[in-house]
């Protein structure tokens, strides 16, 4: 097994004093220049075992990693100990390069970031991961470890053109997104018909307890209380068919109009994307890619066709 280097490549010990190596020096010049030219730290590697270069005096073989410390090791600049290898400015530049490159890579934008927010596995309900960071390929899977991860390619494209096929279709067909629930439901338990029972036998009596007959009514109405629900859902349909009204129909996703509509993004390991909206309605924008019925459509080459399948409270 190649050891670890114990003094930074480029740099050797000699007589007790830490000083420059040649070949590695031209290594690290190399390097430098490579990269800064456009070449990617995992060409560089292979470059550096093209060169036969080696990284250890019993190792030629090179990775990415580290060709990246070699790039970040502010010693080559040279201080009390370490004689100056690299420039100041090429080195500034290629870590200004190094830095910008990896912003670019691991960031997303802000709407995919809305929508990673908001998106989840239907099997375990575990939230999405979006694998591949700000670029085209981009894919989303479930990484959740007693789940199983999606038998086909799920991409952004896949997950935004649901959304706008769900919006447009509740703006032009507003009645599917009705919750017919009531804002505030009674719902006695037998309890509650229990302690009614009670009390009404007690004012039945000839003789009554009134102290005790107040304090049991009083039981009774926290008792009732914790019967009733409270539910907002009424307003927030009120509030989606305002948002939506007149609406003209999205060729692209309108962010502000998803926040305020769309609660989760449910995604299934069929390749079924539903919607549910903040009123707790959902809208399914396709079937599963093992039936076909009057509104299915098959999803093929890994790529889902959208198509409605109705509602779901």
């Amino acid at each position: 097994m190649p050891k670890n280097r114990v003094i930074p490549f480029g740099y050797c010990m000699r007589k007790g004093e830490i000083t420059t190596e040649p070949k590695e020096v031209y290594a690290v010049a190399m390097i430098f220049s490579e990269y800064l030219n456009g070449s990617s730290l995992l060409q560089i590697a292979k470059l550096m075992e093209f060169e036969k270069i080696r990284y250890t005096a019993d190792s030629d073989h090179w990775n990415k990693n580290m060709v990246k410390r070699i790039i970040e090791n502010e010693k080559y600049l040279g201080t009390d100990k370490y004689p100056q290898i690299i420039d100041k400015e090429i080195f500034n530049r290629a870590n200004e390069k190094r830095i910008r490159k990896a912003t670019s890579v691991c960031a997303i934008s802000e709407d995919l970031q809305e929508i990673r927010n908001r998106t989840y596995c239907s099997e375990c309900g575990h939230r999405l991961s979006r694998i591949g960071g700000n670029v085209r390929n981009g894919r989303w899977d479930c990484r959740n470890p007693d789940c199983y991860r999606f038998e086909y390619q799920l991409t952004d494209q896949m997950i935004i053109g649901a959304v706008l096929t769900v919006l447009n279709t509740a703006i032009a067909n507003p009645n599917l997104i009705e919750n017919d629930g009531e804002i505030s439901v009674y719902s006695p338990t037998a309890d509650v018909i229990r302690k009614q029972n009670e009390i009404n036998q007690m004012l039945d009596s000839t003789k009554v307890d009134f102290e005790r007959v107040k304090s049991e009514i009083f039981r009774l109405a926290e008792m009732k209380y914790d019967c009733c629900t409270y539910s907002e859902n009424p307003q927030k349909t009120a509030e989606i068919k305002a948002l939506l009204e007149n609406h003209e129909q999205l060729n692209m996703l309108d962010i502000g109009l998803f926040k305020a509509c769309i609660s989760r993004i449910w995604i299934s390991h069929f390749c079924t994307i539903e919607i549910e909206f903040i009123n707790g309605i959902h809208i399914k924008n396709i079937m599963e890619r093992t039936e076909n019925h009057e509104y299915s459509s098959e999803c093929n080459n890994n790529s889902c066709e959208s198509a409605y399948s109705g509602k779901q409270g």
